[in-house]
């Protein structure tokens, strides 16, 4: 072990932040105990401002790997997906198994995601080709074997790739039908910011002067992701002016809004650096550009829109105008 992996709970502020997160996971660890979903129970605590962010894959691996000994997969996505109602239909039947889903989007962050339910994908979709996705696959019960779970991950990953599986034994038990979240995960009062660390770990704190606690960061809302819009491109090529112009709405609504991104895809692929495709030529005259928003509060969207469809026109020159560094004040 690093010498220095436990000077945090050398002070205050680091050991009590420690000590919240423990009581938290061991919470949620009962709720897992009574057969409800972890990714449902992570949802819901992130909107209820329960849990941080940065603390829910220290709580997939704690509990579902550690503790509970889900079957773990990890892989890339070899296609983008955004219909899962075949997926949730056939997955609901795995009453016996529990699923969830770790989804990481290169802009929103980390999804956790209960494939029994369809309002647990949403904030999520569509998932994009090549992004990072685990897929842990545990027992309601403790009857079910290791190689079932294990096979039931590969099925689950296969039914995202959009094949067909079949049922395997041990997937279901008559009788007993899909676990739901009952109730919301309970709320913790935060510990007063007085209370003290153990004597002994005061002491430390004092040695230990240069290791301070990380700042706490803000409370994790939940992110979601609108649908893509398409922006249709009128003027006769998409070309140099209209990039600029892309870009400057773009700065505009990112600087009114500087929690949420605006994701952009052509042809089904993403475009992280919009010079890279609208090249003068590529776009032409009535091909449509797809765009979307990311973020916590999603606001706008049809303004935003609105602009787009003008800086994708021969009107685009009116974005133009100003100082070079200037940001617009569009929103």
């Amino acid at each position: 072990m690093d010498n220095n992996a436990l000077n945090v709970l050398g002070r205050r502020a680091g050991f009590n932040s420690a000590l919240r997160h423990f009581k938290r996971v061991n919470q949620f660890a009962d709720e897992v105990t009574r057969g409800v979903n972890l990714a449902d129970v992570l949802n819901q605590a992130l909107e209820d401002g329960v849990v941080e962010r940065f603390q829910v894959p220290l709580a997939l691996n704690a509990l579902l790997v550690e503790k509970f000994g889900y079957a773990t997969r990890a892989y890339n996505l070899r296609r983008s997906v955004e219909d899962v109602e075949k997926i949730v239909e056939r997955v609901s039947n795995w009453n016996a198994l529990q699923i969830v889903i770790a989804y990481h989007h290169p802009q929103a962050g980390l999804f956790t995601i209960n494939p029994k339910d369809s309002a647990s994908w949403e904030p999520a979709l569509p998932l994009l080709k090549d992004e990072l996705m685990v897929v842990y696959a545990g027992g309601v019960g403790p009857e079910v074997e290791a190689k079932t779970l294990e096979q039931a991950a590969e099925d689950t990953i296969a039914l995202i790739n959009g094949r067909n599986v079949k049922d395997k034994k041990g997937y279901s038990t008559e009788g007993r039908g899909p676990t739901r979240l009952a109730r919301p995960a309970p709320r913790l009062t935060p510990e007063p910011a007085a209370e003290a660390a153990p004597a002994h770990a005061a002491e430390a704190g004092t040695a230990t002067a240069t290791a301070t606690a990380p700042p706490a960061p803000a409370v994790g809302k939940k992110r979601r992701i609108t649908p893509r819009y398409a922006v249709l491109v009128t003027n006769e090529l998409f070309h140099n002016g209209n990039v600029e112009a892309w870009k400057k709405i773009i700065e505009s609504y990112k600087a009114k809004h500087p929690g949420l991104d605006v994701l952009i895809w052509y042809e089904n692929e993403r475009i992280n650096d919009i010079n890279s495709l609208f090249k003068w030529g590529k776009v032409k005259h009535g091909t449509p550009i797809m765009v979307s928003v990311v973020g916590d509060e999603i606001k706008n969207v049809a303004k935003l829109q609105r602009y787009l469809y003008e800086g994708a026109s021969p009107r685009f020159e009116v974005f133009l105008r100003g100082g070079v560094d200037r940001v617009l004040d569009l929103f």
